[in-house]
């Protein structure tokens, strides 16, 4: 931030509540029994755990036209760094619990390509092309997939693919736009666009499904208003009314927490101390889901206790 520019306690709200979701999809105590609106739509459609991911994306978008300049040679190499922490991860993984292949795609190298690119392309651009290139991406995108026909590619997609990470910078694009109202304090703009935002996904998805796996351009629009209207929501009541930023400690440390959850959740099944821990501790609740529930939130919460504790430390891991 520049000294005269003032931090949006919402986004870092906004931030950490996002990874807080994150952390509660991906550690359920048994897979075989998760919590139905914390399970992804197996092909087309869109559950509250779809919402998540563009979410975040939004709000690296949003940080992007908060954050101080940054140069190019910054910009590339913070992304390399986000790419590289998410190879890592997955490496440890294949070594830890003995995988068949190493993962290449996954959550942080699509975050660090949607990062770099939509950083890059801010930095040179006013807003009239970044919306030009919005729309270009994702015009172009259903074209790719066949103007409406059946796009299903055989077998599943992968979430994380090539493909799919160019709609999804469409969506960190958003969030840079989002950032310029929010500066200048355009809730009402803000809330405006969210809604014309949903209303064009809603029609979109009539002959271009949303779809999460494949980051379909109705997807784009309908998570991007949602998350429109998340921000001006959050802005007016923390920003502007001062109510607590909740979650705003773990999004100080996003992707530290989110690392440091990876790691945990691998070495827990390599020690294999998970199920022990989750049948004791929560095998006793009267069904399997809410078991399974309450571990990813106690996973969850353990990891905001973190979050609180470095925070008040002013220990701040910038990758």
């Amino acid at each position: 931030m520049t000294p005269d520019q003032p931090r949006f306690d919402s986004v870092d709200a906004l931030r950490g509540l996002s990874v807080a979701a994150m952390l509660l999809v991906n550690n359920p105590g048994d897979w075989s029994h998760v919590y139905a609106p914390l399970r992804h739509a197996k092909f087309d459609g869109c559950t509250p755990t779809d919402f998540i991911f563009p979410l975040f994306l939004f709000v690296v978008g949003v940080s992007i036209t908060l954050a101080r300049d940054a140069s190019d040679r910054d910009i590339v190499l913070r992304a390399l760094r986000i790419v590289g922490l998410g190879l890592v991860l997955h490496a440890l993984a294949y070594l830890i619990l003995d995988q068949p292949v190493v993962r290449i795609p996954g959550v942080l190298q699509r975050i660090g390509l949607c990062y770099g690119a939509a950083a890059l392309f801010a930095r040179h651009t006013r807003p009239g092309p970044q919306w030009l290139a919005i729309g270009a991406i994702l015009l172009g995108y259903w074209a790719w997939m066949g103007w409406g026909a059946p796009y299903a590619i055989d077998g599943l997609p992968d979430p994380e693919g090539v493909a799919s990470t160019f709609p999804a910078i469409a969506t960190t694009l958003l969030g840079v736009r989002a950032g310029a109202w929010l500066k200048r304090g355009e809730l009402l703009r803000i809330g405006a666009v969210g809604v014309g935002l949903l209303l064009a996904g809603e029609v979109w998805s009539q002959s271009f499904p949303m779809n999460k796996m494949l980051w379909t351009s109705s997807y784009v629009l309908w998570t991007g208003g949602w998350a429109m209207l998340g921000l001006a929501l959050l802005d007016y009541a923390i920003d502007l009314r001062r109510w607590p930023a909740i979650g705003q400690r773990m999004g100080r440390n996003a992707i530290a927490i989110y690392a440091g959850a990876w790691i945990l959740a691998v070495l827990l099944d390599a020690a294999r101390w998970k199920q022990p821990i989750y049948a004791k501790g929560f095998g006793w609740l009267p069904s399997p889901e809410m078991a399974s529930l309450a571990y990813a939130i106690a996973f969850t919460l353990a990891w905001w206790v973190v979050a609180v504790a470095l925070d008040r430390r002013a220990t701040y891991v910038r990758i």
